[in-house]
């Protein structure tokens, strides 16, 4: 019996099966983290450019659209809030470098101006809704409230790319470079933060 135990399981998931990947409780553990620490790091990426583009007569309109994607942000943010207190999990232990990092994003890009802000927007929300959507698809079965819930959060990501890219987005300087970088940095963040 001990051996037929041994033998791998072919329905077992590859990515369960390999080493030092987090399986159950642990595994959603580090979803809520990392994805708790991505939407206060969108807040705060928001507050960077509302604190470069909020009061300026120029720029009142971009200043809108991005203080109604913020909203959304403090909503998922918030569900994330209790979320980790119900499965009692820790946030981030990186949240304050996240925090200043995200604000220097945000004040960044919108003193490159409103183009470049709503390119930071593209290019970290792309990155979000791969992610987003590689959780869904790995909790649809397993956990398909907490899937249900990121989708929703997924879809209302895609809508702020689509916004970003309908107020100019890709003219901003350097676009690809710009946009390549972001989303880099987005990913390297999104690897530290589940483990950290």
């Amino acid at each position: 019996m001990a051996a037929t135990e041994d033998r791998p399981n072919p329905k077992r998931s590859t990515k369960a099966m390999l080493p030092g990947a987090a399986t159950g409780a642990r595994r959603r553990e580090e979803i809520l983290r990392v994805d708790h620490a991505g939407e206060l790091a969108a807040i705060k990426i928001y507050e960077g450019q509302l604190a470069i583009l909020g009061d300026r007569a120029a720029t009142v309109r971009s200043a809108e659209i991005i203080r109604h994607m913020a909203k959304a942000e403090a909503r998922h943010k918030s569900s994330f809030d209790k979320l980790l207190a119900e499965n009692r999990t820790r946030p981030t232990a990186l949240e304050p470098l996240w925090s200043a990092a995200a604000f220097v994003l945000g004040a960044g890009s919108a003193l490159l101006g409103e183009k470049a802000a709503m390119a930071a927007t593209v290019a970290v929300e792309e990155v979000i809704d791969e992610h987003y959507s590689s959780q869904v698809a790995e909790l649809k079965e397993r956990d398909p409230k907490l899937a249900a819930t990121l989708e929703e959060f997924r879809a209302e990501e895609v809508e702020h790319k689509e916004t970003g890219l309908a107020h100019g987005a890709t003219g901003a300087p350097a676009y690809p470079l710009f946009s390549g970088l972001i989303k880099a940095g987005c990913r390297l963040a999104i690897r530290i933060a589940e483990k950290v």
